[in-house]
């Protein structure tokens, strides 16, 4: 008989050139360092949901400058988090934008190497 394993959390891996720069930058959104691996640094984005940064010279991958991974946040509150992204000068913050097929309001920003975060709400 197969029995299911089930996870006790989640944690998306990215790589990053300079940790340090983004471990400041995730502090910053207000995350909390929950692992310190030493060649990762990993945050609690969410109840069971992390976010891990990797140093690209020690980790199981290459640093890509083409990112095609976005982390994306669900909030209560959209507006909110787009007031307080602008007022910190975050890179590339998008205007807040509405898509009614998914259902959503949202933005999106950067971070310290690129990396696309968007901030969603529920319409």
């Amino acid at each position: 008989m197969t029995q299911r394993l089930n996870p006790t959390l989640a944690i998306t891996f990215l790589y990053y050139r300079d940790v340090a720069a983004a471990e400041a930058f995730w502090t910053h959104l207000g995350f909390p360092l929950v692992i310190d691996q030493g060649l990762a640094k990993i945050f609690r984005v969410a109840e069971g949901a992390h976010v891990g940064l990797v140093d690209e010279a020690k980790g199981m991958n290459d640093w890509q400058a083409h990112k095609c991974v976005q982390v994306c946040l669900r909030v209560p509150d959209v507006d909110a988090w787009h007031e307080w992204v602008r007022a910190e000068s975050l890179p590339d913050v998008s205007e807040v934008f509405e898509n009614a097929a998914l259902g959503i309001r949202a933005f999106v920003f950067r971070d310290t190497e690129g990396y696309q975060i968007e901030v969603q709400s529920t319409l």
